[in-house]
C-alpha cells in the first residue's frame, strides 16, 4: 500500500513536503463528511465527499480516481452507546464526573447540560442546605435538562449518606452517580428502589437512574445484580419502599450504568484501564445472561482520559460512554480556586501522589492528589503514621506534638479539638459520641480536621495555606496540559468546560478515523494525525 509519507503530495497544483499536510488534516477533521484516500496523477491525497481536500487534480474533485481507502462520516454522537444518550436524554455519550466539595459545581453542571452533556454535581462533603441550593438552581435554570448528583459512600458519617438520599427524594432527583462504595448500603438501595414502578408493557420502569463508579470486579458485580433480598425486606419493614417496589426489585440491576474507574484523581485503585475495562465488560455479559435483563447494563470508562487519543481508545475498547474529572477541575466553571487552577494547569503526568483520605482515614484508604506545589501528601501521610503508632493525642511524644502544632496545624491541638466539637455538634453528633472515652477516635477526628480543611483551603484559595492545598488530581491532568500546550486552552481562563468536552469528543472521532485508515495500510503524516483544539 502506498503511504502519504512516502509519496509526493500535491495541494491544488502546488507541491508540499509530506510532513506538512493541512489538506489531509482538514479532510479528516470534517467529521460530518466521508473521507476518501485516492491516488492522483500527482500523488496520494484525501478527498472529502467528492471535494478534493488534498492531492486534488487540476480539474478538482475525486471522481474517477483510484480509491485506496475510505472512512465514513463520524459525528461525535455516533461514538459510544446510543442507548446511553437515549436513557439520559443527552446528545453525547459523555459524563463530567463528580468532584467532591462542589468542585464539580452547579455552574459546571448547567454549562454542560445546555450543550447536551451529562454532568454530576459534586455534592459529597457539602451540607444539605448547599446541595439544596444547587438543586433549586437546576430546577430554575435547566428545567427539563438532564443532570446527575453525586452520592458518596460515607462509612464514617452514615448520617450524611442518609440525609443526602432524603434530599434527593424530596427534590425529585432522577440520576445519581454513586462513588467510593465498597458494598451496598441501605441508603443507595432505598434511592434506587424508590423509583421503581410497573410499565405499561409489563417491564419494570426505573425512574431513578443510578450510575455506579467502581474500580473492582466484586463491587461492580454488586451493582450489576438486583438489590440484596435482606436489605429490600428491611427497607420494606421500615416503610421506606412499597411492597410493589420490593417485588419489582427482583427484576432490575442496582445500576443502569457502571463506570470503570482506572487511574483517576481522588479515590482510585490506580488500575490501568486496558486491564480493568475488559474484565468488567466480561462480568457484565455473564450477569446479563444470568438475569436476562431487558436492557443491557452499560459500561463506561473513567480515569486517565485527558486527551482525544485516550477517549478514542476507551470507545475502541467497548466503553458505552466516557467520564472525565481532573481536566474539568481546571476549567472556568469548576468550584476550584484560581490558585488551584493555576497549579493544575502546570501539572505534568508524574506530578500526582497518593495520600490518606479524610472520609476513610481510619481505614487507611488513600486518594490521588497533586503533589507539585504543595506539601499536603507528605504531611497527610505523616498524620496517618502517627495515628497507627500511638493510642491518642496524649500519647504523642512532645517533639511530635510541637511539630504538628507549629508546622501542620499551626495552632494547639486542643483548639483543633474544640473546632471538631463545634463542627460535629451541628453536622453529625454521633461522631462525638463515638469519640467519648476513646482517645484513638478523638485523635482520628483531629487529624481528619486537617485533611478536611486542606480541601477547603484549596477550594477558597487561602493564600496563607498554599503548601497545604489538597487538590484531587490524576495523570490525565498532565496529559491534557501536554496536549493543549500550543493552543488557546493552555490558559486556565480559556478553559470552558463545554469547550473541553466538545474538543475531547471531536478529537476522539478524528483519531478514530485516523486509526481506521491505518488499519487499511495508510499512514498519515504526524502533522495531519494529531487533533488540535481551536476556539469553537
Amino acid at each position: 500500500m502506498d503511504t502519504l509519507e512516502s509519496t509526493p503530495l500535491r495541494w491544488y497544483g502546488e507541491s508540499y513536503p509530506a510532513t506538512d499536510a493541512p489538506g489531509i488534516y482538514q479532510a479528516l477533521a470534517e467529521l460530518d463528511r466521508p473521507c476518501f484516500i485516492v491516488r492522483t496523477p500527482e500523488g496520494i491525497g484525501a478527498v472529502a465527499e467528492g471535494r478534493a481536500a488534498a492531492g486534488g487534480t487540476r480539474s478538482g474533485g475525486g471522481a474517477g480516481l483510484p480509491l485506496l481507502a475510505a472512512v465514513a462520516a463520524l459525528p461525535t454522537q455516533r461514538l459510544g452507546s446510543a442507548e446511553f444518550r437515549a436513557a439520559h436524554g443527552v446528545r453525547h455519550p459523555y459524563l463530567a464526573g463528580a468532584m467532591a466539595g462542589g468542585i464539580a459545581s452547579a455552574d459546571l453542571v448547567i454549562a454542560l447540560a445546555k450543550e447536551g452533556f451529562l454532568a454530576s454535581f459534586g455534592a459529597a462533603g457539602l451540607l444539605p442546605e448547599t446541595i439544596e441550593a444547587a438543586l433549586t438552581r437546576f430546577a430554575t435554570e435547566i428545567p427539563g435538562l438532564p443532570y446527575a448528583v453525586n452520592l458518596i459512600h460515607s462509612p464514617s458519617e452514615e448520617r450524611l449518606e442518609r440525609e443526602a438520599v432524603e434530599l434527593f427524594l424530596r427534590y425529585g432527583v432522577r440520576c445519581v452517580e454513586a462513588s467510593a462504595f465498597m458494598a451496598l448500603t441501605p441508603h443507595v438501595v432505598r434511592w434506587r428502589l424508590a423509583g421503581l414502578r410497573p410499565g405499561p408493557d409489563g417491564r419494570v420502569l426505573a425512574e431513578h437512574r443510578l450510575i455506579a463508579k467502581i474500580s473492582r470486579t466484586e463491587t461492580a458485580e454488586r451493582f450489576m445484580r438486583p438489590a440484596p433480598a435482606a436489605m429490600v425486606s428491611s427497607l420494606l419493614a421500615q416503610r421506606l419502599i412499597t411492597s410493589e417496589q420490593a417485588e419489582l426489585a427482583k427484576y432490575v440491576p442496582m445500576a443502569d450504568d457502571i463506570t470503570v474507574e482506572a487511574d483517576s484523581g481522588g479515590h482510585t485503585d490506580r488500575r490501568p484501564l486496558p486491564a480493568l475495562l475488559p474484565s468488567i465488560l466480561r462480568l457484565r455479559d455473564t450477569v446479563q445472561r444470568e438475569h436476562r435483563y431487558p436492557a443491557q447494563i452499560r459500561v463506561g470508562a473513567a480515569g486517565g482520559l485527558g486527551t482525544p487519543v485516550a477517549v478514542a481508545a476507551a470507545f475502541a475498547m467497548g466503553a458505552a460512554y466516557v467520564v472525565t474529572g481532573s481536566v474539568n477541575q481546571s476549567c472556568v466553571e469548576s468550584g476550584a480556586s484560581k490558585a488551584a487552577k493555576s497549579l493544575l494547569a502546570e501539572a505534568g503526568i508524574a506530578d500526582c501522589e497518593m495520600a490518606p483520605a479524610a472520609d476513610m482515614f481510619e481505614m487507611g484508604v488513600e486518594l490521588q492528589v497533586l503533589k507539585k506545589g504543595t506539601l499536603f501528601p507528605m504531611r497527610a501521610k505523616r498524620l496517618y503514621e502517627l495515628y497507627q503508632a500511638y493510642d491518642g493525642l496524649e500519647s504523642l511524644p512532645t517533639e511530635e506534638r510541637v511539630r504538628l502544632e507549629t508546622q501542620i496545624f499551626r495552632r494547639p491541638l486542643d483548639q483543633v479539638w474544640q473546632d471538631c466539637v463545634g463542627y460535629f455538634s451541628r453536622r453529625d453528633p454521633e461522631q462525638l459520641a463515638r469519640a467519648e472515652g476513646n482517645p484513638k477516635r478523638r485523635m482520628a477526628l483531629v487529624f481528619r480536621w486537617y485533611l478536611g480543611m486542606s480541601s477547603r483551603w484549596s477550594t477558597v484559595g487561602d493564600p496563607d495555606r498554599t503548601l497545604d492545598y489538597q487538590i484531587w488530581c490524576g495523570p490525565a491532568m498532565g496529559s491534557f496540559n501536554d496536549w493543549v500546550t500550543a493552543s488557546y486552552l493552555k490558559t486556565p481562563g480559556n478553559r470552558r468546560v463545554a469547550d473541553v468536552a466538545h474538543h475531547l469528543m471531536r478529537g476522539a472521532a478524528f483519531h478514530t478515523r485516523v486509526a481506521q485508515l491505518r488499519t487499511s495500510g495508510v499512514r498519515i503524516p504526524a502533522s495531519a494525525a494529531d487533533y488540535r483544539p481551536v476556539p469553537l
